[in-house]
């Protein structure tokens, strides 16, 4: 299989094709960061940030980006349907304070909560088979660590980062092949 990348590594105009291309591959994936969670994942981040206080919806938008070091910024025509349907099933309740909502967990919800054993998404790591924000960030690292190799990399560790990347991407798609 032929590799698009030069034989004698990165150097004068190839490093910037290179650190052009990461950028390019890091803007794409920031442009993704605020799409949809897995299901489950807007109502357990809810459920997780009420049973530590409660909070009005614009918070708890605020509150799982941060958490989630800006990878996830749920919209709010995720969260509050959300909200809507925890106070239809009486796991949490809203109350009007200075013209908002602010929602908090009722007994059943704050049961529900410690009988789940739930962790917040925002905690899961890519191994814990949620990891929605996960595989972009180790994506832009791994092409961050690629270019440092092309950059300052003798000509013989930039073949063995190669094959090393050659082999990762035969490992993905074998991986989507299971199925």
């Amino acid at each position: 299989m032929r590799s698009s990348y030069p034989a004698g590594g990165f150097r004068g105009n190839n490093v910037d094709g290179m650190w052009q291309a990461v950028e390019e591959l890091r803007s794409r994936f920031e442009k993704r960061s605020g799409s949809r969670a897995g299901r489950g994942e807007v109502r357990s981040a809810v459920l997780a940030l009420l049973a530590e206080r409660p909070m009005h919806g614009y918070q708890i938008i605020r509150e799982i980006e941060e958490r989630s070091g800006g990878t996830w910024k749920p919209s709010a025509g995720s969260v509050y349907p959300t909200l809507q349907l925890l106070a239809d099933e009486g796991i949490i309740r809203a109350e009007e304070s200075n013209g908002r909502k602010i929602y908090s967990l009722t007994e059943a919800g704050r049961e529900e909560v410690a009988g789940a054993g739930m962790s917040a998404p925002w905690e899961s790591g890519p191994a814990s088979g949620s990891g929605f924000a996960a595989l972009p960030k180790a994506g832009v690292e791994l092409a961050q660590a690629a270019s440092q190799v092309g950059r300052t990399g003798t000509p013989k560790q930039v073949q063995e980062a190669v094959a090393v990347l050659d082999d990762a991407r035969r490992r993905l798609y074998a991986i989507l092949a299971q199925g």
